[in-house]
C-alpha cells in the first residue's frame, strides 16, 4: 500500500473519530427533563430550582419549572409572582399582567411583589382573587 493510501486511510480514521466523539458526549434530553421534573417536586424544591436556573441565566428553564409547579399547586402565590416577573424579563408584559390579575387582592410576599415591580414596573394589586 502506498504512502498516499495510508495518509488517506489515516485521515478517514481521524474524521470518523471526530464525528463519533460528539455523539458520545451528547446527553439524552429525556434524562435531563426527567431530572428537572424530579428536582421540582413540591413547592419548596421547585422554587429553589427556579431560583438556581435564574442565577444561571436560564430564564426559559425557570419559567418551565414554575409552570410545572403551578399546574400542581395553583395556590402557590409566590411562584405565580416569580413567574410573572420572569415573563416581564422575557418581554411578555401582557402575559405577566394576566397572571398578576389572578393575584389581585392577595398580599403575597413583599419581596416577591418587589421583584415583580422591578421587572414589570408599577402594578396595581386591587380586586379579589379569582
Amino acid at each position: 500500500m502506498g504512502i498516499r493510501n495510508r495518509v488517506i486511510l489515516l485521515g478517514l480514521g481521524f474524521a470518523a473519530l471526530g464525528f463519533a466523539a460528539p455523539a458520545q458526549a451528547q446527553v439524552d434530553p429525556g434524562v435531563e427533563i426527567d431530572r428537572l421534573i424530579d428536582a421540582s417536586q413540591g413547592v419548596g424544591p421547585a422554587m429553589a430550582l427556579a431560583r438556581q436556573q435564574i442565577a444561571g441565566d436560564d430564564l426559559i428553564g425557570a419559567v418551565a419549572t414554575l409552570e410545572r409547579l403551578l399546574v400542581d399547586h395553583p395556590e402557590a402565590d409566590d411562584a405565580l409572582l416569580l413567574h410573572a416577573s420572569l415573563l416581564c424579563r422575557l418581554d411578555d408584559a401582557p402575559g405577566a399582567r394576566m397572571e398578576i390579575e389572578q393575584l389581585s387582592g392577595v398580599e403575597g410576599d413583599a419581596a416577591a411583589w418587589a421583584e415583580v415591580r422591578a421587572a414589570c414596573g408599577p402594578i396595581p394589586r386591587g380586586g379579589a382573587r379569582r
